[in-house]
């Protein structure tokens, strides 16, 4: 049986489990459902079925483990000994893949795919796929159902549970809960920050920065301003530093490439293929001669098996910067557009990298040796269909972790897990400033020592909702958000979160009033669930 028949038969199974469960009507009831199978939604249900519930993972896309199978196999670790429990232990287990002892932090995401079903099989969860979510039913501060919608049978469905968590990357499950989120930057003043807000980072020779130099114009015809402005630019104004708004940092898609002749597929036009998208980029490319090599432009991280994570890097590259701002209250089929178009532009600055004879034969020959992998994402066109969603709604809950946690100013005494990552945020916007391109938002500082991420981070405020849970989209400016929004610590929190509502179960209280000393004692203990 090949990988992509493997696959897609597990989640057919998974998926017809809990159909045959829910009967004619459609309902199915369980201890905990959870909503959103990133890599925090699949350990958050392999804990929740260790620890003796019933649960059921639902999944919105075609694809478990969110990043973590979708290309980011250069793990953004920050300081490796923070990383603890279950999320320790699927790098462990991708070690075991290879070969090898210990952990491993780099790996194709096929095999991230592997370790991600082997936690769904091992639990026995059961998996709903391509099911999304239509509403939510409340009493009082209670979730007592959700309805969703089956995108294979068309059919809709009701599922009940004692305890929700909400593992997207989106938030869109405590949105529809009712419970109160933020998108954007807060103004530096809101939580007494200093890196939030309107940033316009400098440009760097060395490295650029994710900047522009000085003296690009912004213009289609350069210096004209009537010509308009080229593809990529917005037309927002400079504020001030540190200035609140609305605007949501860029994402982009985790590239994984092969220079193996044998599995290599050539990288071709891509459908809805405009060249112009691409003129800033030469823009770029002659306002620093000297930057002529493949890292100038993309952080190209080799993987085993001579594949590639590729990241954005410079003033232009892979992120589509601007383009993402009503991704976060988008409802799915517009999301949908969205991924087209971010597949467009991204196969697009590949094809065009190796084919515009204004690109330096440096940077055209290396590209031209890539190609996408035979041997994955085979039944998605062999590209990744997962979208770098950095971050979209993020609670206003019980707690808000804030620069000053990152800094070692502010601690908690319920902390359920450690960030350890330098506090990061891609570019937010695209600007005309004093006549030149400018890009806004790049933030990139690191932190001293690892931090504890509050238990109350991850709850709602209780007059909300009393038995909903969120390690993904959790209470945090949009600074101390660019520090904790890392796949390991996604995992640690929906491990954590998924024992907390285990705990709610046991107590019959509301997850704002478990007892976190003692889930702290648990999770010391027992971080494995081996007992």
């Amino acid at each position: 049986m090949t990988k992509k028949i493997l696959t897609i038969a597990v989640a057919i199974f998974l998926s017809n489990a809990v159909i045959s469960q829910s009967g004619k009507q459609n309902t199915a009831s369980y201890d905990i459902c959870i909503y959103g199978a990133t890599s925090s939604g699949v350990i958050a249900a392999y804990t929740a079925a260790r620890c003796g519930n019933s649960v059921v993972l639902i999944e919105p896309g075609k694809m478990i483990g969110g990043l973590t199978t979708g290309g980011l196999g250069k793990t953004d670790s920050g300081i490796k000994e923070a990383i603890t429990g279950l999320s320790l232990q699927f790098y462990q287990r991708v070690a075991q893949k290879y070969g090898s002892t210990g952990e491993q932090w780099t790996f194709e995401p096929r095999i991230a795919l592997e370790v991600m079903e082997d936690f769904i099989r091992e639990g026995g969860v059961n998996v709903l796929m391509q099911t999304q979510l239509i509403g939510v039913e409340k009493q009082g501060a209670v979730i007592r159902s959700v309805r969703l919608h089956d995108q294979n049978t068309k059919k809709k469905m009701t599922i009940h549970a004692k305890q929700f968590l909400d593992c997207t990357y989106e938030g869109d499950l405590l949105a529809k809960a009712g419970v109160s989120y933020f998108i954007g930057r807060e103004d530096n003043s809101v939580y007494k920050e200093t890196l939030n807000g309107f940033q316009l980072p400098e440009y760097h020779k060395q490295s650029g920065y994710h900047q522009f130099p000085d003296g690009v114009s912004p213009y289609k015809i350069p210096g004209d301003t009537r010509s308009g402005l080229l593809w990529g630019i917005s037309k927002n104004k400079t504020q001030a530093s540190g200035k609140g708004d609305r605007k949501v940092q860029a994402y982009n898609f985790r590239i994984c490439l092969t220079d193996s002749a044998e599995n290599r597929i050539p990288i071709t036009c891509p459908e809805g293929y405009d060249a112009s998208r691409y003129e800033l980029l030469i823009r770029l490319i002659e306002a620093q001669p000297t930057m002529r090599g493949i890292n100038d432009y993309f952080i190209w991280s080799m993987m085993p098996n001579r594949k590639t994570d590729i990241n954005n890097r410079g003033g232009f590259s892979t992120d589509m910067i601007y383009m993402n701002q009503n991704w976060p209250e988008a409802n799915y089929k517009q999301r949908e557009k969205m991924v087209k178009e971010a597949l467009s532009y991204t196969k697009g600055l590949l094809y065009f990298m190796i084919t515009d004879p204004r690109v330096p034969d440096t940077l055209r020959d290396f590209i031209k040796n890539w190609g996408y992998p035979k041997d994955e994402y085979e039944q998605f066109g062999h590209f990744t269909p997962q979208l770098y969603v950095r971050e979209a709604r993020r609670m206003i809950g019980e707690y808000m972790m804030t620069e000053r946690n990152c800094r070692g100013e502010a601690t908690v005494d319920d902390g359920i897990g450690f960030a350890s990552y330098g506090m990061d945020s891609h570019n937010c916007d695209r600007i005309v400033v004093n006549g030149m391109v400018k890009n806004e938002g790049n933030v990139e500082v690191g932190v001293r020592k690892p931090y504890a991420v509050s238990y109350r981070s991850i709850t709602p405020k209780q007059n909300e909702c009393t038995n909903l849970l969120v390690p993904v989209c959790l209470s945090s400016s949009h600074i101390a958000y660019g520090s904790i929004r890392m796949e390991p610590v996604f995992m640690v929190l929906g491990q954590s979160a998924a024992m907390a509502a285990s705990m709610a179960i046991k107590e019959n209280k509301p997850v704002q009033q478990i007892n976190v000393p003692e889930l702290q004692r648990w999770l010391q203990n027992d971080p494995g669930l081996e007992k």
